[in-house]
């Protein structure tokens, strides 16, 4: 029975190897959607022949690292929360900046390119949190309620993949679009933009947010 376990555990180089394919490709697609699956076997010290033994096509290890990616994100988002919805909704998307601003390229694929339906499943309970987030804001008179909760939540979702967009085309640095993303998300959700300032300005929680990455790190 042991040795029958042993045979169905993935070998510990196998394993290691998969690893060094899926962070070799998350550095090399973000430099360059199109690279290819020589360009990521190289960088992770394989050959081509190699990366077929854990991916049939360069579409399978894409897939796994936008799925990983979007496990990530879900996983690094978990726990926030916030009696002001206001507060709430930003740190959200404070933290998801955090998360992604280090592979912006990829994070845009993510989302728009062709896999975004599959990437959105993973992401799905995330949404879900935003969308109770969003109901609990408006029925406490914090959030504009001139809009309805799932619709508002999109718009929300929405204005902070347009910050990802702006962040990747002009390339803002990393302080520059996690305020952006919170004034982003503030407007979306009825405050102007004096009084998203003074709610950002008396809320220590909304200075520039570290990844789950680093603090693990720390």
């Amino acid at each position: 029975m042991t040795s029958l376990a042993s045979a169905r555990a993935p070998r510990k180089d196998a394993a290691t190897n998969r690893q060094a394919l899926v962070d070799a490709a998350v550095v090399a697609l973000d430099r360059d959607p199109d690279a290819s699956l020589e360009t990521i076997a190289t960088a992770a010290g394989l050959s081509r022949r190699a990366v077929y033994g854990h991916f049939a096509t360069r579409d399978d290890l894409v897939r796994e690292v936008l799925q990983r990616g979007a496990r990530r994100i879900v996983e690094a988002l978990a726990g926030i929360t916030h009696e002001d919805s206001r507060i709430h909704v930003a740190l959200i998307g404070a933290r998801l900046w955090a998360e992604v601003e280090q592979v912006r390229v990829m994070a845009r694929v993510a989302v728009r390119g062709p896999l975004a339906r599959e990437v959105g499943v993973e992401l799905a309970p995330l949404r879900a949190e935003l969308q109770r987030v969003v109901e609990r804001g408006i029925a406490a008179g914090e959030l504009r309620g001139d809009i309805p909760a799932a619709t508002l939540a999109r718009l929300v979702e929405g204005g902070a993949l347009a910050v990802l967009d702006e962040a990747t085309r002009s390339d803002i640095g990393r302080a520059e679009g996690h305020s952006l993303v919170i004034l982003t998300s503030l407007a979306l959700c009825g405050l102007d933009w004096r009084a998203a300032g003074d709610l950002i300005a008396a809320t220590p929680e909304l200075r520039e947010v570290t990844p789950r990455s680093a603090e693990a790190a720390s």
